[in-house]
């Protein structure tokens, strides 16, 4: 059974840095694909950041791109999300994904991803 642990949320100020980590566990996860996906106050679920277990490019939304990124440990089979320069609007609960799917371009939409942790909060402060 597959499940994904979020950690490393919490309170941090405008313009400071947070990491959280994505504990992995129940499959070889070689040829999963591997996201980040946030969820704001009032808002839908949006896609973050997002790589393939085996390596390779990753690819970021717009709004975090050049502040966030994704890696993966595989000796430790755990996700980071490194984000850097936080703004108030990074405000979310913080969602880690994992998709079967191995082949053609990433994917971006939350209904593509089939196992899902529970969240961790980051709120960021003025």
């Amino acid at each position: 059974q597959v499940q994904l642990v979020e950690s490393g949320g919490g309170l941090v100020q405008a313009g400071g840095s947070l990491r959280l980590s994505c504990a992995a566990s129940g499959r070889t996860f070689w040829r999963y694909t591997m996201a980040w996906f946030r969820r704001a106050p009032g808002k839908e679920r949006e896609f973050v950041a997002a790589m393939r277990w085996s390596g390779g490019s990753t690819y970021s939304a717009d709004s975090v791109k050049g502040r966030f990124t994704i890696s993966i440990d595989n000796a430790k089979y755990t996700v980071y999300l490194q984000m850097s320069s936080l703004k108030r609007e990074d405000t979310a609960v913080y969602y880690c994904a994992a998709s079967e799917a191995s082949l053609g371009p990433i994917r971006v939409g939350e209904r593509q991803y089939d196992y899902w942790g529970q969240g961790t909060q980051v709120t960021v402060s003025s």
